[in-house]
């Protein structure tokens, strides 16, 4: 028992955006009254067993920052509250994933929950990097993967990340080694989850 506890348990509707490197799930330890200190504490010990180097936030608040830190866990947050216009967060949040994949890094981005916003977001990440070539088809992906279906909040989301400037244009925050000037294609070894690749794998 003593194993199994250490080895934690899967963040709730966690799936796989881009297989084995770029997952979502709701906030560690759950949503508002539901949220669990112990049940947060299980979920950040599998996301570390999982061998995930970063926990990406899109909450509007700071809530479980301190216990990414608590565990050694990186983290990055970009607030996306709901109703804020969201080009500027997200003009800084996709350059962000992109530099970190391409570093071969293993990232978990969360909302409270996993809604329209979420969906959105990375159905408009799977655009923007150029994974997916239009609108539509990101949205129907990404539906499949998580298997529900996305209002209008989140389309509209995939539709705002089709007009930001793509890859090539854009300055990740830690630096410009991370978007060569001579690629403007994601990295080759990066590919869209299957419907199969949405749940959890041992590593």
């Amino acid at each position: 028992m003593r194993g199994r506890w250490a080895a934690g348990i899967v963040p709730r509707n966690f799936a796989w955006i881009i297989k084995d490197r770029l997952a979502v799930s709701e906030r560690p330890g759950g949503y508002a009254r539901n949220h669990r200190k112990v049940r947060r504490h299980e979920e950040l010990l599998w996301l570390r067993a999982q061998h995930f180097d970063r926990v990406v936030s899109i909450l509007g608040s700071t809530h479980n920052l301190h216990a990414y830190d608590e565990l050694a866990l990186s983290w990055a947050h970009f607030p996306m509250p709901a109703g804020a216009d969201l080009a500027e967060p997200l003009s800084d949040f996709y350059p962000a994933v992109y530099g970190w994949l391409r570093e071969g890094e293993r990232l978990l981005v969360h909302q409270d929950e996993l809604g329209d916003r979420l969906m959105g977001v990375v159905a408009g990440y799977l655009l923007w990097s150029r994974l997916i070539p239009d609108g539509p088809r990101a949205i129907t992906a990404t539906e499949q993967l998580l298997r529900r279906q996305m209002g209008t909040p989140g389309r509209q989301i995939v539709a705002l990340a089709g007009t930001l400037p793509p890859p090539s244009r854009a300055a990740a925050p830690s630096g410009p080694s991370l978007l060569p000037d001579d690629e403007d294609d994601p990295p080759p070894e990066l590919h869209v989850a299957s419907e199969d690749d949405g749940r959890p794998r041992a590593r």
